[in-house]
């Protein structure tokens, strides 16, 4: 879909990126540790450039001050990045600067190490040539076998990339969906609007082409984590390209069918429903038969397909972000994805880079991830000069890079994307900061205690000095109209990250690996995986799979147990190591306990009266 963005006045944007360690308490804020800055201004006339150490000076109280609270944190982080479309496949694919385009999008330290691709399941409006999915057939004819089911167009071009991805960074997720199910499933007989057939051996069969799908993929050397059931389904008038209006009460029987088709084949795939706009985009609307503007509540509120959703996701064209907070009021327990948005070119095509990166950053970068998204994704990776190539759809879109034969530009997408993914580490999570004026911003903590704070200076064409704060360490600085600069301060305390070990010598561990809230905190035989390694904090907090350990509802009384949840800063979440080798919160005055002195794989932890028996021994990483 064209993105429906105005065209924007003669303002740069100016971002900042800091990662800083979180001082010890008490530290002066004028003896803030090194930082290094890295700067990217509109003109492009310096694109992530090493700057002087004068350009930071001692934190300024008097300047409007960003302050950030590293004990207060929020969603974790899955990834940023764009969409590997086959239009983008082609322009990479058929450059003689192939590798080179690879390398500075995916290697982490060459490049920008892009983290997150969302994939087309079939065509997208992004095509060479015509359309297609996995299972086309001649009119009138039917497959509900998947007997005719081919991946084997992706085989030339883009599954050959995925794999060279994944080679260059290996933290890079996939997640996939489609813009239609085979002409012969849907009313109609094309791909280009329609509803799927009210047919349950239609439903079934569609199930199963998702299965197919991520059993070939999977095979191919691309797993994929993610998936949506339909991209944009309320866009009832798609432009010249595949689209379906999905309604949220067939979305919902969809999910219900293919949640257990998924677990029938031992795939780990997730759902994420709805997949489309913060409000309801003008091609969406038809007055005879009015969208739903609650989808997503309405497919979250199925019982039936409930449990097979693992989060909702959004698009930027039309809207604000805030409705993803709106959501989050509503399911506090889901997670929020942001999963594309689109450069386009401005009016006055020469503003294009600056008008991107200051809309960008303020809605994607910040806006989304501020509003809970635990990804932030843009559209194409790349594109030709003039959009394309494409078929139907956006004819003024822009890529990540633009690629003419071996020439590569790198667009503002780019750069906006690399000021992050070049200082997020895995299992980073977003944490609180105040927005003083014209200063929108978003910080995150890193598992090593880094902080990456962004910042985005949103007046038209006035210079912005002010100072960051953070546990008692604050700099200033001052940065041009529409510079983005990214800020790296060298840790002042360092963390301590390993297993946690107990009694029988087990380790602590989160119940089945997984990440929601609730999860039960357990003894295990070590292993040596994610689920039991664990991040002792400066602020006493236990983190493990970028959450908290906590006491179950804050409780203070014996045997309340330990679960994981997202770090927020209380006292349920504090644990205070004591000479005797126990774990102390100081909330309860307890001490972090194995149920019934246990050492039995699956043994609860929880809080209990302080006794320094075996089963109260902790020991820490070094």
């Amino acid at each position: 879909m064209t993105p429906a963005r105005a065209a924007l006045a003669t303002a740069g944007v100016c971002a900042l990126i800091m990662s800083m360690a979180i001082a010890a308490e008490g530290r002066s804020a004028a003896a803030a540790a090194p930082v290094r800055m890295w700067l990217t201004t509109p003109d492009k006339t310096s694109l992530l450039a090493p700057q002087p150490e004068s350009a930071i000076t001692a934190g300024d109280p008097a300047l409007p001050t960003i302050v950030v609270d590293p004990t207060r944190r929020f969603q974790q982080m899955e990834g940023f990045g764009a969409a590997l479309t086959e239009s983008a496949a082609h322009v990479i694919a058929t450059s003689p600067s192939r590798d080179a385009i690879m390398r500075a999008l995916f290697d982490p330290v060459s490049g920008i190490g892009l983290s997150y691709l969302r994939q087309p399941i079939g065509a997208s409006d992004f095509v060479v040539g015509s359309a297609y999915t996995y299972d086309d057939m001649p009119p009138g004819q039917t497959d509900l076998a998947l007997s005719r089911f081919s991946v084997d167009r992706d085989r030339a071009e883009i599954l050959p990339l995925l794999r060279q991805a994944r080679q260059l960074n290996p933290q890079l997720r996939v997640m996939a969906v489609p813009w239609s199910p085979p002409a012969w499933m849907k009313t109609g007989g094309s791909l280009i609007g329609g509803q799927l057939i009210d047919d349950d051996a239609v439903y079934r069969a569609y199930a199963r082409y998702f299965v197919r799908f991520l059993q070939d993929y999977a095979a191919a050397g691309v797993p994929v984590e993610l998936i949506s059931v339909q991209n944009e389904p309320q866009n009832r008038h798609p432009k010249e390209y595949p689209g379906t209006d999905l309604r949220p009460q067939q979305e919902a029987r969809l999910i219900r069918i293919l949640g257990p088709e998924l677990a029938a084949a031992g795939l780990n795939t997730r759902i994420i429903a709805f997949d489309h706009n913060w409000a309801l985009h003008p091609d969406d609307q038809d007055p005879a038969d009015p969208p739903d503007p609650n989808y997503a509540r309405t497919v979250l509120s199925d019982p039936q397909a409930r449990p097979y959703l693992a989060g909702v996701a959004y698009h930027c064209y039309f809207g604000d972000p805030s409705a993803q907070s709106q959501l989050h009021q509503d399911f506090p327990d889901v997670p929020i994805y942001f999963t594309e948005c689109s450069g386009v070119q401005s009016s006055q095509p020469a503003n294009t880079f600056r008008d991107t990166l200051r809309w960008q950053g303020r809605n994607i970068i910040i806006g989304a991830t501020r509003n809970w998204a635990r990804t932030a994704i843009t559209w194409n990776l790349a594109l030709d000069p003039s959009g394309g190539p494409h078929l139907g759809g956006c004819g003024t879109c822009t890529g990540v890079v633009a690629v003419a034969g071996a020439q590569v530009t790198h667009n503002a997408e780019y750069h906006l994307l690399g000021h992050v993914t070049k200082f997020l580490q895995p299992g980073a999570v977003r944490i609180d900061s105040t927005v003083p004026g014209s200063l929108p911003n978003v910080a995150f903590r890193n598992q090593d205690g880094t902080v990456v704070l962004v910042v985005l200076n949103d007046t038209d064409a006035t210079m912005a000095r002010f100072t960051v704060g953070t546990g008692g360490s604050a700099f200033s600085t001052t940065l041009p109209a529409g510079a983005v600069a990214t800020f790296v301060q060298s840790p002042t305390t360092a963390e301590r990250t390993g297993p946690i070990t107990g009694t029988g010598g087990k380790c602590v561990d989160v119940a089945g690996a997984n990440t929601a809230n609730g999860t039960a905190v357990q003894l295990y035989t070590c292993n040596g995986t994610g689920a039991q390694r664990w991040t002792v904090g400066g602020d006493g907090t236990l983190i493990a799979l970028g959450k908290c350990a906590d006491v179950t509802f804050g409780a203070t009384g014996n045997g309340a147990k330990v679960q994981l949840y997202d770090c927020n800063g209380t006292g349920a979440q504090v644990w205070q190591p004591q000479p005797d080798g126990t774990l102390r919160n100081p909330q309860s005055g307890k001490c972090l306990d194995a149920t019934d002195r246990s050492s039995a794989d699956g043994t609860r932890l929880q809080i209990w009266d302080c006794h320094g028996g075996a089963n109260q021994v902790w020991h820490l990483p070094a």
